[in-house]
């Protein structure tokens, strides 16, 4: 099994090898340079991506200042969900972070899935489902953990993160300011 075989079975759920191999095929690899931007705020995103190696970062600019809303790693799905579902201007951008490798596939060849292959709808729902779950997992930490439990949390799972992007990203990702991220940085771990 590919590892994006093995990804899109954890996605989705179950999915036999036939419809496995249909759902593989319609997704293209392709490399996007540090710097480079996979969906600029403004545009119609019309991908959705899964990241093979590298990093993605998805922001937001404002009057003052760039949030950063998520960093994509090595396993993760990544698109402007509303953008790509509905055909709307994007509300992210996504910039690479590293040299990145991404298996995509565009908005036709997503429709074109539910034609081949006939359990989609029941996938699609499961997929939709998982990635509801891990944004009312993001909000819940915001609402009930404090800064510095979810600084400690998010490095506890994504440690490796603090050495490949800066720092201010992962600050505002997390909904600190980089003071007092700094700040949290430098008390001694209990």
């Amino acid at each position: 099994m590919t590892e994006l075989e093995h990804y899109i079975t954890s996605y989705f759920g179950v999915v036999d090898e036939k419809d496995l191999k249909t759902i593989v095929s319609l997704f293209q690899l392709t490399t996007i340079k540090k710097g480079d931007y996979l969906l600029k705020t403004g545009r119609r995103c019309d991908k959705l991506s899964f990241v093979q190696s590298g990093l993605l970062r998805i922001f937001v600019k404002t009057d003052d200042k760039e949030i950063t809303q998520w960093i994509s790693t090595k396993g993760y799905f990544t698109t402007d969900l509303s953008s790509f579902v509905f055909e709307t201007p994007s509300r992210w951008t996504i910039q690479a972070l590293a040299d990145t490798e991404l298996y995509s596939i565009t908005k036709e060849d997503y429709q074109l899935i539910g034609d081949e292959v006939p359990k989609w709808a029941e996938l699609e729902k499961l997929f939709i489902v998982r990635c509801f779950t891990m944004l009312e997992d993001r909000i819940f930490s915001h609402l009930s953990m404090t800064a510095e439990e979810r600084y400690h949390f998010f490095y506890q799972h994504n440690g490796e993160l603090f050495n490949q992007v800066p720092l201010q990203y992962i600050a505002s990702m997390l909904g600190m300011t980089p003071e007092t991220f700094s700040r949290i940085r430098k008390k001694p771990l209990l």
